[in-house]
């Protein structure tokens, strides 16, 4: 009788320690109502916590340093909230000009210190965590990001990807739609493709929404807001007949 009492004790042990892995293992996934406010909310906690530094590098305000007192927050730039919840915030004094328009197909040689996070609450505080750094060409090789496939994917890469592994993603796959949303309200440089220094001209705060939210992308990101803060070295016109 004994033994037959020890060995239902420990077999519900056993199921209580399943239970407790399993709960530990269990991923909560918010309402998306909840997540898109939490990106909003977050954006503008962003904007108050950070500055430009005179290279116009997004840099966090330092509670224990006196010495970043004088710089204007990020909120305090022209700057706009777009329908989508993109926000693009501009430093006026490093734009170019006359500068050239952006076209949606163009390529871009786009440098750039871009982080992506996950808006989140806790303790009732909505901020940016789970920081991932996307693309930082300033602390890499120098060189901007030629032709992002995520501002403009070619139809071939698309086509390759779904050949080689029997898919069928539209170019929502890899493009991030709020990137080019926000882009349509900057100009590029021209033939800065070998300059040694750099100017950001701004930031996009792009909202998980405008981004891949929670579909399949070729990155794996889920629920993902990105901050591009940025200078467009060069724009050039894209041959549409040599793309492929």
């Amino acid at each position: 009788m004994k033994k037959i009492l020890l060995g239902i004790a420990l077999s519900v042990l056993a199921l209580q320690s399943c239970k407790k892995d399993n709960d530990e293992d269990e991923v909560v996934v918010i309402p998306i109502e909840d997540q898109n406010a939490y990106d909003d909310a977050a954006a503008v906690k962003f904007m108050e916590s950070n500055y430009f530094n005179a290279k116009g590098v997004i840099t966090a305000f330092d509670d224990d340093d006196t010495t970043d007192d004088n710089y204007p927050k990020l909120s305090s730039y022209p700057h706009e909230k777009l329908a989508s919840g993109v926000i693009y915030i501009k430093r006026t004094d490093s734009q170019p000009n006359p500068g050239k328009d952006i076209a949606s197909t163009d390529v871009l040689s786009l440098f750039q210190i871009t982080n992506s996070y996950v808006a989140a609450k806790t303790d009732d505080n909505i901020s940016f965590g789970s920081q991932i750094t996307f693309t930082n060409n300033a602390t890499g090789s120098g060189v901007p990001t030629f032709d992002p496939a995520y501002y403009y994917v070619k139809s071939s890469v698309l086509k390759k990807y779904n050949d080689t592994y029997g898919t069928s993603y539209t170019r929502s796959f890899y493009e991030i739609e709020g990137l080019q949303e926000g882009l349509k309200y900057f100009k590029s440089f021209d033939n800065l493709d070998g300059a040694t220094d750099y100017n950001m001209q701004g930031v996009i705060i792009v909202p998980s929404r405008a981004a891949y939210g929670r579909d399949t992308n070729y990155f794996g990101y889920t629920d993902r807001s990105f901050v591009f803060n940025f200078q467009l070295y060069n724009s050039k016109t894209r041959n549409m007949t040599t793309e492929d």
